[in-house]
């Protein structure tokens, strides 16, 4: 249904959680490398990668790799990049199924030049309070995919 995007994850434990988080709730998974840390570690299996049978995960050299490959299994789908100072809030987008959310790593979030490629009307934020840190990764993807899939009706 949805399409989320880690890109060069660095924390086992969050991308444990978004493999049980996808694994229950339809979503294809998509690890973008370098990813720093190995799948099969006991830290990612505790987490979430006993889901790993029941969840689609899909392992892509670059960004570039991965943009390509989902082109050819959703031509269709739009691509947003949830990132601290976003054009619009993530629940003010429209989201259909097939959309790709994208999510940078933990510490250094999505490189400018993958921003610029995306567009301003591609960036999409969760609010907070001024001043505070950005949330852990795997609850950011967990409001935004939940949000996504309440409106389309968690079909």
């Amino acid at each position: 249904m949805f399409h989320v995007v880690l890109f060069e994850p660095e924390i086992p434990p969050n991308t444990g959680n978004v493999i049980r988080l996808c694994a229950n709730t339809g979503a294809t998974l998509h690890l973008i490398k370098p990813i720093a840390f190995d799948l099969d570690r006991r830290a990612v299996r505790r987490a979430g990668l006993d889901y790993r049978w029941m969840a689609a995960v899909h392992e892509h050299v670059d960004f570039t790799a991965c943009r390509r490959a989902l082109a050819e299994r959703a031509p269709s789908a739009r691509w947003y990049a949830i990132e601290t100072g976003g054009t619009r809030r993530y629940d003010e987008v429209s989201w259909q199924p097939g959309d790709v959310m994208l999510f940078g790593s933990e510490r250094r979030g999505l490189p400018a030049a993958i921003l610029a490629q995306l567009g301003d009307e591609a960036l999409a934020s969760i609010p907070m309070r001024a001043g505070n840190r950005s949330l852990n990764l795997s609850n950011s993807v967990s409001l935004v995919l939940y949000e996504a899939w309440r409106r389309n009706g968690y079909a």
